[in-house]
């Protein structure tokens, strides 16, 4: 979504306090960093703006800067997806060809650009790179009414295609998706490869679903649910996750999503909803965050969703029907706000503005 504004700081709900969780890390940086993509073994990855790419190899302890990427000092990087510790593909959002995709193989020393925008009106909300199939793929705002959606497969990502199976993914006048912690899309929740949730006007979630017709043959297409978000220009779902299937849950797969109005982040209506479907059909939370979120995740060590945003940090432990907000303690953490001012997760790491980046701690639980 074009100029998302992030309101920082909010007073937190009363509610029952817990522990807080988040370790502030120190990244060097002072750039509002939206990107963060944690590859496992003390590997991680963190992007934001002026261009700004962070990476770590130990653990979260030490964010070495990275080259920026040519002619990139200005940009936005609000999506990344890595590999290792030398492969990274960075997204920035921004008009027309602000919207880039740069890529490194050399531990961030060098990039090159792979590919640009090519709508002039375009602006790219999220990335999502899928090792299954070896596919990479972007979504964007909607141009002439219709979702941008690029894609790239089999290892070769110089060359975007934007013809996914020969269907549009039409859009009501008004929707669009939001940028705001690169979790619009996820893989492999419904009857398909993925799919992605919308606000603005109409919020909803978008599965593309493919498989054998007996009269159609083999068919990919885009079906369609709604969710339980406010509308407006800056409401609707910002961000979905699921946690892993268990196959004796009777066929249950839970999802997360949550949102709000980012313009109203006190605002504790209609912010998270969830699923026990594979994300066909959503209800609203019974007890909501205590404010929009941008971001939500499952922490399978803990068994405990975490969602956060600019006015603090909630957690579920009954796959979203029911959030608990965290209030910090100022004993036990580096920052009285530790809980605070974040945009996205990638655990057990979490980033915010002026270069915020926090590491969960467990022991809190």
């Amino acid at each position: 979504m074009r100029r998302l504004i992030i309101a920082l700081c909010g007073l937190c709900t009363l509610a029952t306090p817990l522990l807080a969780q988040w370790q502030i890390l120190n990244s060097n940086t002072t750039a509002d960093l939206r990107g963060i993509d944690n590859v496992g073994g003390g590997v991680a990855w963190a992007s934001g703006t002026n261009g700004t790419v962070l990476r770590s190899e130990d653990g979260g302890y030490l964010w070495q800067p990275c080259t920026i990427p040519p002619g990139a000092e200005k940009l936005d990087f609000r999506g990344i997806q890595a590999f290792d510790a030398n492969t990274a593909i960075v997204m920035s959002s921004g008009s027309g060809d602000l919207s880039r995709l740069y890529k490194t193989t050399d531990g961030c020393q060098t990039w090159k650009l792979v590919f640009t925008n090519p709508d002039k009106d375009g602006f790219w909300d999220a990335i999502l790179y899928i090792a299954d199939d070896d596919a990479t793929f972007i979504l964007g705002d909607p141009v002439h009414g219709s979702f941008r959606l690029f894609f790239s497969t089999v290892g070769d990502d110089s060359k975007f295609s934007d013809n996914w199976n020969g269907n549009v993914v039409t859009a009501a006048p008004g929707e669009a998706a939001f940028a705001a912690s690169n979790s619009l899309l996820i893989y492999n929740l419904g009857d398909g490869m993925f799919s992605f949730i919308t606000g603005g006007s109409r919020s909803e979630m978008i599965h593309e679903e493919h498989g054998l017709d007996q009269k159609k043959g083999l068919f990919s297409d885009w079906s369609r649910s709604p969710l339980p978000f406010p509308s407006g220009s800056s409401s609707g779902a910002f961000s979905v996750a699921a946690r892993p299937y268990i196959k004796t849950e009777s066929g249950a797969r839970h999802a997360v999503i949550v949102g709000g109005d980012y313009l109203k982040p006190d605002d504790s209506a209609q912010t998270a909803a969830y699923s026990s479907d594979w994300g066909n059909t959503w209800q609203s939370a019974q007890t909501p965050p205590h404010g929009y979120r941008s971001a939500v995740a499952y922490d399978e060590a803990t068994k405990t969703w975490i969602t956060v945003g600019p006015n603090g940090t909630d957690v579920s432990t009954d796959d979203g029907k029911n959030w608990k907000a965290v209030h910090p303690d100022a004993s036990l953490h580096e920052a009285a706000d530790a809980d605070r001012n974040w945009n996205a997760l990638s655990l057990p790491y979490v980033v915010g503005p002026k270069g915020r980046i926090g590491k969960l701690d467990r022991s809190s639980f």
